[in-house]
This record gives structure tokens, C-alpha cells and sequence, in this order.
């Protein structure tokens, strides 16, 4: 079927629509998660999103941000590069509910073999996380992992306390949100993108 005049000036029309679509944010619950990111100098691509919810209750939003499309815990654990889980806060969460969930997620998704080398520095994620007292809604808490630094836990863009050293903790805290018992079911098929 030939070209007309009126299908060109459809698609010339068309076009910067598609392209300002694919920058857009993605909003989940009223919050906007952008496309891309940069994490310790690279740029990485919004890999998916998803709710951690209890029943009626919904705790955050969250998106996960890698180098390359995960859609297995295997692929995104074992990805190389920067890495960015970012949760927005959709209530208001006393710093100690935080910490327990954390406690809970990694070592309910970590070896019993592995877990002795990481207590050190769970205890001073709990701490960086306890010294936070509330976290209020709206709240945006980036959890990053930076090459040559290790897992950096971020507040409203402010970093909280030291990087904590090594790429099997951030491993074992991706395992809690992605992992073979996660958090929440759904927010992990959220996260790797694997929504019907």
C-alpha cells in the first residue's frame, strides 16, 4: 500500500509522541519512578516496579535499576556494575520495622554457610538504618551498590553513614526483594519485569 501525504503526516506526528513516551516516568501508586539513572557514573535502565503490600496495606513502592534487562534473581544478582533498589515510601515506618524486615528478608534468602561473614556488616546496615528513628511517607530511601564501595543506603538523596564494603551483602539484601522467598511475591515479579 503506497504512502499518502495524510500517512506521513501521521506518523511525523506520531513520532515525538513515542519518544517523549519512552523518557517518561513510570508511576506506581501516585509515585514516579524515572527510566534511567545514574548510579557511581553509569547510566542504568529501569528494570521493573512493583508494591510490597500486606493485604489492604501498602508499605512502598519500588523500583529496581540495573545495566541490563534481569529477568531472573540469578541475572540480577550476578550482574556486574552499579546496582539501585529504590523504595518510596507510601505510609510512615517507625526505622526499626525496617530493620527487622531487612534482618528477616536476607537471612531467610542467604545460605546458612554464608551468613557468618555478613553479620558484621548487617549490623551496620541495621545501624545506619535504626539511626534514621522514622522514615515518613514520601520518603525516598535508595539502596545502591557502587563498584569499589559496596552497598551505599541513601535518604532522600543523603547518604546515611559509610559504604558498606563487599558485592555479597548488596547480593544477599537483591535476594530479599528477588530472591526464591522474598518479601513479597509480586513485588518481585515486579521488579524483574515479570508482570502478565
Amino acid at each position: 500500500m503506497p504512502l499518502t501525504r495524510r500517512h506521513l503526516l501521521a506518523a511525523s506526528l506520531c513520532a515525538p509522541t513515542l519518544s517523549w513516551a519512552q523518557d517518561d516516568a513510570v508511576v506506581v501508586e501516585g509515585k514516579a519512578f524515572a527510566r534511567r539513572v545514574q548510579v557511581a557514573g553509569s547510566e542504568l535502565l529501569l528494570n521493573g516496579t512493583g508494591v510490597r503490600a500486606v493485604a489492604w496495606f501498602k508499605g512502598y513502592a519500588a523500583a529496581l535499576y540495573l545495566r541490563n534487562p534481569a529477568s531472573t534473581a540469578a541475572q540480577a544478582v550476578s550482574q556486574p556494575g552499579p546496582k539501585r533498589l529504590q523504595l518510596v515510601m507510601l505510609h510512615k515506618v517507625p526505622a526499626e520495622e525496617f530493620v527487622k524486615a531487612f534482618r528477616k528478608g536476607l537471612q531467610r534468602n542467604t545460605p546458612e554457610a554464608e551468613l557468618p561473614p555478613l553479620r558484621g556488616r548487617m549490623a551496620q546496615f541495621e545501624a545506619q538504618v535504626a539511626a534514621t528513628s522514622t522514615v515518613q511517607k514520601g520518603d525516598v530511601v535508595d539502596l545502591d551498590f557502587e563498584p569499589g564501595r559496596g552497598t551505599a543506603f541513601r535518604l532522600n538523596g543523603t547518604l546515611r553513614g559509610e559504604a558498606i564494603a563487599g558485592e555479597e551483602f548488596y547480593a544477599a539484601l537483591l535476594r530479599s526483594f528477588v530472591g526464591d522467598r522474598p518479601y513479597d511475591r509480586e513485588l518481585r515479579a515486579g521488579l524483574l519485569g515479570q508482570r502478565p
